[in-house]
């Protein structure tokens, strides 16, 4: 899978910038402040629908205009697809050949995206939530039903919080209605802790070995932290479990007024051995760890999907020396589009640079390198 061209409309800081890229290899140079990170937000935006930076969406709009819009072409195998996504301030809207789409999981099958960036750290450093977010949109890359059951789950949530609040506030008794909103809710919790359980499997797979390559340190794996033990046991033992869970707890929900225990409440933790990265790796051992796991993301989006991934990856080539700049590049498959941004092509390889098509980032305007 590949993005052939890419046009922005009042996006960001580009007024209009159509763009043809190369299957393979893409460099964008520039000075920082000058719109780099940007060409990767839309590329990150067209397939995902949202920025992977935080913040009001309306940002993505130029500030001299009301509306933005983001168009790509996509080539996956013999296929093409035009994909278009507009931002007003009050709605998105969202195109594949020219037909509109009005369900996000629908939307966001058709381009798959993997992403470097500076910020990746927050990954292991960061809060549960940040690891659940990262979950959450590559298993939805990876799997249209898992974005259905996660969005049904909830909204079911949502429903089962407001209930609880009015239990307290009101010294309800009567938990009928809890325990429909219960059967519904372990519906839905088991089937997204079984595809996050195979999506985490599958990392501890690959993840050790890359790892270890690129630092010469073994040992290093995921532990995935639920309220519910999966293992071994069947879907009905899991919601039975999980059913008893919510149950037995109920007295301290209604008190507090929320959901203890669920999905929503996930986490995994990078260790190395017995030890918590987060407590006990270094910086640099923290930032080599999350590019194995990238890594180990892009065999599997190869061997689910039967496609390879489009990596973007924001300047994190001068974050690292020289030996492991060599070693990432090793594992990046020569097959797969990448976009690198960067301030100094010194700081890329020789041999990948000859490769590959050059862009320069300038104020907001891009002009492609020529011999």
């Amino acid at each position: 899978m590949y993005l052939s061209k890419i046009e922005l409309k009042h996006f960001r800081n580009y007024k209009n910038e159509k763009i043809k890229l190369n299957p393979h290899m893409n460099i964008f140079i520039g000075n920082n402040a000058q719109g780099k990170t940007n060409i990767l937000e839309s590329v990150y935006v067209l397939a995902l629908t949202k920025s992977h930076r935080y913040g009001v969406e309306n940002n993505l709009i130029h500030k001299d205009f009301e509306s933005c819009i983001i168009k790509g072409t996509i080539k996956d195998n013999n296929q093409i697809k035009d994909l278009e996504i507009r931002f007003d301030k009050q709605k998105k809207k969202f195109m594949v050949d020219k037909k509109e789409i009005y369900k996000v999981s629908e939307y966001i099958s058709n381009m798959k995206i993997i992403m470097f960036c500076p910020d990746d750290l927050d990954i292991i450093k960061g809060s549960p939530q940040i690891r659940r977010n990262l979950m959450n949109i590559q298993l939805s890359q990876l799997f249209i039903s898992y974005i259905q059951y996660l969005n049904e789950y909830n909204k079911i949530l949502k429903s089962r919080n407001e209930y609880l609040k009015i239990m307290a506030t009101n010294h309800y008794t009567d938990h009928r209605y809890l325990e429909i909103l219960d059967e519904k809710l372990c519906d839905r919790a088991i089937k997204i802790y079984q595809y996050r359980e195979k999506y985490l499997n599958f990392i501890n797979q690959k993840i050790c070995n890359i790892f270890e390559k690129i630092t010469s340190i073994s040992g290093l794996h995921i532990i995935y932290e639920n309220n519910i033990d999966l293992s071994d046991y069947s879907e009905d033992e899991i919601r039975i479990k999980f059913h008893n869970k919510l149950s037995n707890n109920i007295k301290r929900e209604i008190m507090q007024g929320t959901t203890l225990y669920g999905p929503h409440r996930d986490d995994f933790v990078f260790y190395i051995d017995q030890n918590n990265m987060r407590l006990y790796g270094s910086q640099g051992q923290q930032r080599m760890a999350i590019v194995a796991f990238k890594l180990a993301e892009i065999e599997l989006f190869k061997e689910m999907l039967g496609t390879s991934p489009i990596l973007l990856l924001d300047d994190i080539f001068s974050e690292l020396d020289i030996s492991t700049r060599k070693k990432l590049i090793q594992f990046i498959p020569d097959d797969i589009q990448t976009i690198i941004t960067t301030t100094d092509l010194k700081n890329i390889q020789k041999k990948i640079v000859e490769k590959a098509k050059i862009f320069i980032v300038d104020s907001g305007n891009i002009t492609e390198k020529v011999e």
